[in-house]
C-alpha cells in the first residue's frame, strides 16, 4: 500500500510539469508522456489463481450412484430377513459363534472327548430362473433326448457348504468337505491332517483315496459317523434358514458402507 500512495503521490507533482510540456510538443507528445503515468497510477489487477480454494463439486456420476445405493438400501430395509433372527431350536447340537462383517458362521461343540468344529459358508441359493443365455440352443440340443436323460437325476437345490473338523487332543485331525441340501448331507471330501506344536497342520504324506472312489460300506459308515456328531438334515435345515438371514444381514452392512464411501 505504501509503494501504491508513493506513486499516487508522484504522477499528482508531475502533472503540472506535463501540462506545461503540453503546450508546446503539442498534444501527441503529451498523451505519450501521460500513458506511463497512468499505467502507474492505476491500481494492480489481481492475479489468477491456478488452483481454486473452492470446495471441489461431487461429480454427477458419484451422485447418480449414491441414488442408486439409497434406493437398493430402502429396498434391502424393507425386507424381512435382514432383521429377522432364526430362533435356535432347543436340541440345536452347536454353539454358534457369528461375528458381524463375515462370510461365515463356526460351530463348536464337544462330543465324547472330541472337539468338533464346522464352519457354515453363505448359501448358494436356486431359484429355478435360468438366464437366457444359459438356455439358448437349449430346444435343439435336447431334442429327441427326452429318453435319454437320467431317470434318477435330482433337480437343482439350494445347499450350503460345510467345512467340518474333528479332533482329539494333540492327535490327528480328520477333515470333511460337505455340501447340504434340505434332505440330505453330502461328503464331497475327506482328509487327515497332523497337529504341529504350533497349532499349524501339516498334511499327512497320504491323504487318501477321493471319497466317491472309497466302497460303499466305508462312505455309508463316515455318513453315520458325521450324523452321529450332529452333521445331519435336522442341523443342516435350521442353517440354511439362518444363513440366508446373515447374508441379508451382511448385504445391507455392505451397501452402508458403500454409502459411506460416497458421501466422503
Amino acid at each position: 500500500m505504501a509503494l501504491f500512495a508513493a506513486a499516487r503521490r508522484a504522477a499528482s507533482s508531475s502533472v503540472p510539469v506535463l501540462l506545461r510540456a503540453s503546450a508546446s510538443s503539442g498534444s501527441h507528445r503529451s498523451a505519450v508522456l501521460l500513458r506511463p503515468l497512468a499505467a502507474a497510477v492505476a491500481p494492480p489487477k489481481p492475479r489468477a489463481m491456478p488452483f481454486s480454494s473452492a470446495p471441489a463439486t461431487r461429480p454427477s456420476s458419484d451422485a447418480e450412484l449414491l441414488s442408486v445405493i439409497d434406493s437398493e438400501i430402502k429396498y434391502a430395509e424393507d425386507c424381512d430377513d435382514h432383521d429377522r433372527v432364526e430362533e435356535i431350536p432347543e436340541n440345536f447340537p452347536f454353539k454358534i459363534s457369528d461375528e458381524k462383517g463375515t462370510n461365515a458362521v463356526t460351530l463348536k461343540r464337544t462330543y465324547q472327548g472330541e472337539q468338533i468344529e464346522v464352519v457354515v459358508h453363505m448359501p448358494s441359493l436356486v431359484t429355478g430362473d435360468e438366464p437366457d443365455h444359459d438356455r439358448d440352443g437349449e430346444d435343439e440340443d435336447t431334442a429327441g433326448d427326452d429318453n435319454d436323460e437320467d431317470e434318477g437325476q435330482k433337480p437343482e437345490q439350494s445347499s450350503i457348504p460345510l467345512t467340518v473338523t474333528i479332533s482329539k487332543g494333540d492327535g490327528p485331525v480328520l477333515e470333511f468337505t460337505c455340501t447340504a441340501y434340505p434332505d440330505e448331507v453330502i461328503i464331497d471330501s475327506m482328509s487327515v491332517t497332523q497337529q504341529s506344536g504350533d497349532d499349524e497342520r501339516d498334511m499327512i504324506a497320504y491323504e487318501g483315496p477321493d471319497f466317491n472312489d472309497l466302497d460303499e460300506n466305508l462312505q455309508r459308515e463316515f455318513h453315520r459317523y458325521l450324523d452321529l456328531r450332529g452333521i445331519s438334515p435336522r442341523t443342516t435345515n435350521f442353517l440354511h434358514l439362518y444363513m440366508i438371514n446373515k447374508d441379508s444381514r451382511e448385504y445391507l452392512l455392505w451397501l452402508r458402507k458403500l454409502k459411506d464411501f460416497f458421501k466422503q
